[in-house]
Protein backbone atom coordinates (compact mmCIF):
# COMPACT_ATOMS: atom_id res chain seq x y z
CA UNK A 1 0.00 0.00 0.00
CA UNK A 2 1.27 3.56 -0.95
CA UNK A 3 2.70 5.74 2.18
CA UNK A 4 -0.24 8.29 0.93
CA UNK A 5 -2.94 5.28 0.79
CA UNK A 6 -1.64 3.53 4.34
CA UNK A 7 -1.55 7.14 6.33
CA UNK A 8 -4.78 7.86 5.21
CA UNK A 9 -6.17 4.28 5.99
CA UNK A 10 -4.81 4.27 9.02
CA UNK A 11 -5.84 7.99 10.35
CA UNK A 12 -9.27 6.95 9.04
CA UNK A 13 -9.48 4.01 11.11
CA UNK A 14 -7.67 5.54 13.99
CA UNK A 15 -10.82 8.24 14.07
CA UNK A 16 -12.81 5.50 13.76
CA UNK A 17 -11.74 3.74 16.87
CA UNK A 18 -11.88 7.22 18.63
CA UNK A 19 -15.25 7.80 17.91
CA UNK A 20 -16.12 4.46 19.58
CA UNK A 21 -13.79 5.43 22.77
CA UNK A 22 -15.42 8.39 23.41
CA UNK A 23 -18.69 6.28 24.36
CA UNK A 24 -16.93 2.76 26.03
CA UNK A 25 -15.01 6.18 28.19
CA UNK A 26 -18.38 6.85 29.36
CA UNK A 27 -19.15 3.99 30.34
CA UNK A 28 -15.96 2.87 31.52
CA UNK A 29 -13.38 6.00 32.44
CA UNK A 30 -12.06 4.48 36.12
CA UNK A 31 -10.64 1.83 33.99
CA UNK A 32 -8.19 4.36 31.93
CA UNK A 33 -8.27 6.45 34.83
CA UNK A 34 -4.15 6.92 35.79
CA UNK A 35 -3.91 5.50 39.17
CA UNK A 36 -1.26 6.48 41.74
CA UNK A 37 1.07 3.79 42.55
CA UNK A 38 4.15 3.15 44.74
CA UNK A 39 7.95 3.39 44.09
CA UNK A 40 8.93 -0.40 43.49
CA UNK A 41 10.78 -1.87 46.92
CA UNK A 42 12.73 -3.80 44.01
CA UNK A 43 14.52 -1.96 42.12
CA UNK A 44 18.17 -1.05 40.88
CA UNK A 45 19.78 2.10 42.29
CA UNK A 46 20.17 4.91 40.29
CA UNK A 47 24.11 4.93 39.10
CA UNK A 48 26.52 6.23 36.24
CA UNK A 49 26.98 3.18 33.86
CA UNK A 50 26.00 2.62 30.15
CA UNK A 51 22.75 3.63 28.68
CA UNK A 52 20.11 0.62 29.40
CA UNK A 53 16.94 -0.63 27.50
CA UNK A 54 13.84 -1.70 28.31
CA UNK A 55 10.66 -2.49 25.88
CA UNK A 56 7.19 -2.19 26.93
CA UNK A 57 3.63 -2.95 24.99
CA UNK A 58 0.76 -1.11 26.30
CA UNK A 59 -1.75 -0.46 23.62
CA UNK A 60 -1.22 1.88 21.00
CA UNK A 61 1.94 2.56 20.54
CA UNK A 62 1.70 6.11 19.67
CA UNK A 63 0.55 7.04 23.30
CA UNK A 64 3.42 4.71 24.26
CA UNK A 65 6.24 6.47 22.99
CA UNK A 66 4.82 10.48 23.61
CA UNK A 67 4.63 9.42 27.61
CA UNK A 68 8.30 7.86 27.36
CA UNK A 69 9.25 11.05 25.13
CA UNK A 70 8.30 13.26 27.81
CA UNK A 71 9.96 11.71 30.61
CA UNK A 72 13.55 13.00 32.03
CA UNK A 73 16.45 10.45 31.36
CA UNK A 74 15.49 9.02 28.49
CA UNK A 75 17.54 9.09 25.82
CA UNK A 76 15.22 7.38 22.79
CA UNK A 77 11.97 6.06 22.58
CA UNK A 78 11.41 3.73 18.89
CA UNK A 79 7.74 2.98 18.17
CA UNK A 80 7.60 -0.71 17.20
CA UNK A 81 6.90 -4.19 17.23
CA UNK A 82 7.84 -7.03 19.54
CA UNK A 83 6.42 -11.07 20.08
CA UNK A 84 6.72 -12.03 16.47
CA UNK A 85 8.77 -12.56 13.31
CA UNK A 86 10.73 -10.02 11.20
CA UNK A 87 9.08 -10.81 8.20
CA UNK A 88 5.47 -9.74 10.05
CA UNK A 89 6.86 -6.86 11.93
CA UNK A 90 4.83 -4.64 9.37
CA UNK A 91 2.11 -2.12 10.65
CA UNK A 92 -0.39 -3.46 8.23
CA UNK A 93 -0.11 -7.13 9.06
CA UNK A 94 0.88 -6.35 12.69
CA UNK A 95 -3.32 -4.99 12.36
CA UNK A 96 -4.69 -8.55 12.00
CA UNK A 97 -3.74 -9.50 15.25
CA UNK A 98 -2.27 -12.81 13.92
CA UNK A 99 1.27 -12.41 13.72
CA UNK A 100 2.64 -12.40 17.65
CA UNK A 101 3.41 -9.18 17.61
CA UNK A 102 2.04 -6.32 20.32
CA UNK A 103 2.80 -3.12 19.13
CA UNK A 104 5.93 -1.66 21.69
CA UNK A 105 8.17 1.17 22.63
CA UNK A 106 12.02 0.64 23.00
CA UNK A 107 13.17 2.96 25.58
CA UNK A 108 16.70 3.94 25.71
CA UNK A 109 17.21 5.85 29.41
CA UNK A 110 20.35 6.45 31.50
CA UNK A 111 20.23 4.70 34.62
CA UNK A 112 22.15 7.40 36.66
CA UNK A 113 18.61 9.34 35.82
CA UNK A 114 15.55 6.72 35.89
CA UNK A 115 15.72 3.69 36.90
CA UNK A 116 14.03 0.47 35.49
CA UNK A 117 11.80 0.50 38.22
CA UNK A 118 10.41 4.07 37.76
CA UNK A 119 10.00 3.34 34.23
CA UNK A 120 7.90 0.40 35.23
CA UNK A 121 5.97 2.53 37.93
CA UNK A 122 4.90 5.29 34.81
CA UNK A 123 3.94 2.05 32.67
CA UNK A 124 1.48 0.74 35.46
CA UNK A 125 0.25 4.02 36.60
CA UNK A 126 -0.51 6.45 33.88
CA UNK A 127 0.83 4.98 30.43
CA UNK A 128 -1.86 1.63 29.92
CA UNK A 129 -4.67 -0.08 32.28
CA UNK A 130 -2.80 -3.55 33.39
CA UNK A 131 -5.90 -5.09 34.58
CA UNK A 132 -7.06 -5.56 30.63
CA UNK A 133 -4.65 -8.02 28.55
CA UNK A 134 -5.77 -7.39 25.15
CA UNK A 135 -7.62 -3.86 24.87
CA UNK A 136 -6.56 -0.58 25.93
CA UNK A 137 -9.08 2.21 25.57
CA UNK A 138 -11.01 1.48 21.55
CA UNK A 139 -7.92 -1.07 20.69
CA UNK A 140 -9.08 -4.44 20.95
CA UNK A 141 -6.65 -7.42 20.38
CA UNK A 142 -3.51 -9.16 20.72
CA UNK A 143 -1.21 -6.58 19.49
CA UNK A 144 -2.52 -4.49 22.12
CA UNK A 145 -1.44 -6.12 24.87
CA UNK A 146 -0.38 -5.27 28.07
CA UNK A 147 3.34 -6.56 28.32
CA UNK A 148 7.14 -6.37 29.95
CA UNK A 149 9.57 -7.61 27.86
CA UNK A 150 12.57 -7.86 30.08
CA UNK A 151 16.13 -8.02 28.23
CA UNK A 152 18.00 -9.96 31.56
CA UNK A 153 16.96 -11.93 34.68
CA UNK A 154 17.48 -8.14 36.71
CA UNK A 155 14.78 -6.74 34.88
CA UNK A 156 12.79 -9.82 34.80
CA UNK A 157 12.95 -10.35 38.53
CA UNK A 158 12.03 -5.77 39.26
CA UNK A 159 8.90 -6.54 37.37
CA UNK A 160 7.58 -9.99 38.95
CA UNK A 161 8.06 -8.51 42.12
CA UNK A 162 6.38 -4.93 41.45
CA UNK A 163 3.50 -6.42 40.11
CA UNK A 164 3.00 -9.18 42.88
CA UNK A 165 3.92 -5.94 45.58
CA UNK A 166 1.33 -4.13 43.27
CA UNK A 167 -1.47 -7.06 43.80
CA UNK A 168 -1.09 -7.69 47.23
CA UNK A 169 -1.40 -3.48 48.17
CA UNK A 170 -4.67 -3.71 46.18
CA UNK A 171 -3.77 -1.23 44.21
CA UNK A 172 -6.07 -1.85 41.50
CA UNK A 173 -9.71 -3.19 41.83
CA UNK A 174 -8.87 -5.97 39.64
CA UNK A 175 -5.73 -8.04 39.42
CA UNK A 176 -2.36 -7.10 36.96
CA UNK A 177 -2.43 -9.28 33.75
CA UNK A 178 0.44 -7.90 32.38
CA UNK A 179 2.37 -10.28 30.30
CA UNK A 180 6.24 -10.56 31.80
CA UNK A 181 7.48 -12.66 28.73
CA UNK A 182 11.50 -12.47 27.41
CA UNK A 183 12.45 -10.12 24.33
CA UNK A 184 13.21 -12.21 21.62
CA UNK A 185 13.34 -8.75 19.18
CA UNK A 186 12.51 -5.72 18.74
CA UNK A 187 11.59 -4.05 15.35
CA UNK A 188 11.22 -0.51 15.02
CA UNK A 189 7.92 0.66 13.17
CA UNK A 190 7.46 2.50 9.80
CA UNK A 191 8.40 5.63 10.15
CA UNK A 192 5.42 7.50 9.63
CA UNK A 193 4.42 6.01 13.23
CA UNK A 194 8.02 7.96 15.41
CA UNK A 195 7.18 10.89 17.03
CA UNK A 196 3.12 10.32 16.33
CA UNK A 197 1.98 12.27 19.22
CA UNK A 198 5.04 15.11 18.96
CA UNK A 199 3.43 15.70 15.12
CA UNK A 200 -0.42 15.47 15.54
CA UNK A 201 -1.32 16.62 18.66
CA UNK A 202 -4.63 17.45 17.40
CA UNK A 203 -5.38 13.92 15.34
CA UNK A 204 -8.70 13.48 17.13
CA UNK A 205 -7.39 9.93 18.70
CA UNK A 206 -4.21 11.03 20.05
CA UNK A 207 -6.69 13.96 21.60
CA UNK A 208 -9.03 11.42 23.63
CA UNK A 209 -6.80 8.70 24.08
CA UNK A 210 -3.53 9.90 24.90
CA UNK A 211 -2.73 13.13 25.75
CA UNK A 212 -4.48 13.01 29.24
CA UNK A 213 -1.51 11.23 29.82
CA UNK A 214 1.02 13.41 29.01
CA UNK A 215 -0.98 15.97 31.36
CA UNK A 216 -1.26 12.26 34.19
CA UNK A 217 2.52 12.57 33.67
CA UNK A 218 3.03 16.04 34.50
CA UNK A 219 0.54 16.15 38.09
CA UNK A 220 1.36 12.33 39.49
CA UNK A 221 5.87 12.53 37.97
CA UNK A 222 6.57 16.04 38.07
CA UNK A 223 10.13 15.25 38.95
CA UNK A 224 9.98 12.80 35.96
CA UNK A 225 8.50 14.99 33.43
CA UNK A 226 10.49 16.96 30.67
CA UNK A 227 8.75 19.52 29.24
CA UNK A 228 11.24 19.32 26.08
CA UNK A 229 10.62 16.14 24.80
CA UNK A 230 13.01 13.82 23.13
CA UNK A 231 12.62 13.23 19.44
CA UNK A 232 13.02 9.96 17.28
CA UNK A 233 13.69 12.54 14.20
CA UNK A 234 16.45 14.53 16.68
CA UNK A 235 18.14 11.13 16.33
CA UNK A 236 18.59 10.46 12.90
CA UNK A 237 16.16 8.08 12.59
Amino acid sequence: MPLRERFRHDGLRKLCLALIGVTWQLTSCAAEAPVQVPAPTTDNPKVAGPLQVAVLSGGCFWGVQGVYEHVRGIEKVLAGYAGGEQSTAHYDIVSSGATGHAESVQITFDPAKVSYGEILRIFFSVVHDPTQLNRQGPDIGSQYRSAIEFADETQRHIALDYIAQLDKAGVFHHPIVTRVDPLKAFYPAEAYHQDYLLRYPANPYIAINDLPKIAALKELFPDYFNGRPVRVAASGF
